[in-house]
């Protein structure tokens, strides 16, 4: 197995081009003072290398900083404030979506072109919102800490691959890294359908097109259906969130097309039960069938905080499916899977514990640290003495 790369100070998501958040007419009046207000916050969020703020009516902007929520100042922002703030970023379409479904993402970028991606939505009757800072540079795999058999996912010809894990885990990052690589080295039409369009695609070797829920298209799976009529290669879809997704995403993998997602899920068996448990009882049997044929991998993430409390590094778990785990997922038997992955490093299989017990001996992490997220702290010993050996 390739030890896992150096890292850089931090893990976070590298958008290539700045999105513009198209305007059909100026900002509601009274917003543009509160854009201002909002920038100096964003600005003091970047001086502080906080990945995230959470902005509340009648409370001081939370900056999430090195995975702490820490209160930031010492004024707190009223809810006529958040409110405007949130106006300010909005077109005329997302405010009357956001009218409706209380709840809204987009993406924007600062005046000094700091790329957010924002969820927007109500609290106790007022607005509230959460800004994820997205980093302005392209990072290669190396430089994120991921495993270098990630780069690999790319070539299969077609089937399922996700990426998993809690919200804040860097799914995305990864996501579009390996979209990047695939633009750079092969001759292929990539389809993405995301909510909202976080990292814009330059065309290089490869035709991207990129499609946004509410903007371009209204559903995850009306748009993952029509992509089949488009002649895509690679199809990249930002979140398998109900029935009809997964349903769409696994008949265009099994179609012949290379199809990407995540799903929040704490590990890679799980995503497969999770798949598994939307379809009804009398069609689970069929479903398994066709993932022990499509799903080529699954890799499961979360972010670890550096030994040194400057940022974070991402622990990756791999799963790529061999003959011996697509007969357990066809017979259903996910408890052996974990098993035949411990065995499985030859194939590039990658288990928690490995990748924590790598970050430990490099001294990336601390081994407390490890210990709170290994899945089975005997079999992360092991392999950390085997580490320590190399």
């Amino acid at each position: 197995m390739t030890p896992i790369l150096p890292v850089s100070s931090a893990f976070a998501p590298s958008p290539f081009v700045p999105v513009i958040v198209p305007t059909s007419k100026p900002a509601c009046p009274g917003t543009e003072p509160n854009r201002t207000q909002l920038d100096s916050i964003l600005n003091l969020c970047l001086e502080r290398r906080a990945s995230d703020v959470h902005l509340t009516g009648g409370l001081v902007p939370y900056f999430r900083i090195d995975n702490a929520l820490l209160p930031i100042g010492d004024q707190p922002i009223s809810e006529q404030e958040v409110d405007q703030m949130a106006q300010s970023l909005m077109t005329d379409h997302q405010r009357r979506v956001f009218t409706e479904k209380q709840s809204l993402d987009l993406a924007f970028f600062t005046p000094g072109r700091t790329r957010f991606r924002v969820n927007i939505f109500r609290q106790r009757g007022t607005v509230a919102m959460a800004l994820r800072r997205l980093d302005d540079e392209f990072k290669t795999l190396g430089e994120l800490n991921l495993p270098p058999q990630l780069g690999e996912l790319g070539n299969f010809p077609y089937g399922l691959v996700l990426v998993t894990g809690p919200t804040g885990s860097g799914k995305s990052t990864t996501l579009a890294t390996i979209i990047h690589q695939i633009n750079l080295t092969r001759h292929c039409h990539i389809i993405t359908i995301e909510d909202p369009i976080e990292y814009v695609h330059q065309n290089n070797k490869s035709l991207v097109r990129q499609r946004e829920l509410f903007c371009d298209v209204p559903t995850f799976a009306s748009a993952l259906r029509a992509a089949l009529r488009e002649d895509p290669d690679v199809i990249l879809v930002g979140e398998m969130r109900d029935f009809e997704t997964i349903q769409a995403a696994i008949i265009a993998a099994e179609t012949g097309h290379l199809v990407f997602s995540t799903l929040h899920t704490g590990d890679c068996v799980g995503s497969i039960s999770r798949m598994v448990s939307v379809f009804s009882a009398d069609e689970q049997v069929a479903v398994r069938e066709q993932l022990s044929r499509t799903l080529r991998a699954v890799v499961s993430q979360r972010l670890i905080l550096r030994a040194d409390g400057k940022g974070r590094v991402p622990a990756v778990e791999i799963m790529l499916v061999n003959p011996a785990i697509a007969n357990l997922i066809r017979l259903g038997d996910q408890r052996q899977i974990y098993s035949v992955m411990q065995t499985g490093s030859d194939d590039g299989i990658l288990i928690l514990d490995q990748s924590l017990a790598y970050l430990t001996a490099a001294g990336l992490i601390q081994r407390e640290e490890a210990h709170k997220w290994s899945r089975d702290p005997s079999v992360f010993e092991t392999r950390l003495r085997m580490a320590q050996k190399r």
